[in-house]
């Protein structure tokens, strides 16, 4: 939300939409389209929208509690080797908080 206000300062300010389109890596339409949203609504409209879709598995809770295991010895969680693995953190992962992620999404976080 704060670079879209940065964004719509300028243009407040008098700079060009093409300008700070460019400058800002913005598209030209998002930028007009948070411009009249601000005129008509003030700075909160130019926060996120609920997105349709399924949720994301990935809570920030869950990283929370990712970065806690990490910080663990895995062999106090019953790993056999002495390092973490993607796939081991999965397991662990999956045996605290019920939630099965791959060793990929793992590895994203």
């Amino acid at each position: 939300m704060f670079q879209r206000a940065q964004a719509v300062r300028d243009v407040v300010k008098g700079h060009r939409l093409q300008t700070v389109s460019d400058t800002l890596h913005f598209p030209y339409a998002a930028l007009r389209t948070w411009g009249h949203r601000f005129a008509h609504y003030g700075v909160q409209s130019l926060a996120d929208r609920p997105r349709s879709g399924r949720p994301p598995k990935v809570t920030g809770a869950l990283t929370h509690h990712l970065d806690r295991l990490v910080d663990h010895d895995p062999l106090q969680h019953g790993s056999k080797h002495s390092q973490w693995s993607c796939q081991e953190l999965a397991t662990v992962l999956t045996r605290q908080t019920g939630v099965q992620l791959s060793r990929e999404s793992v590895r994203e976080v």
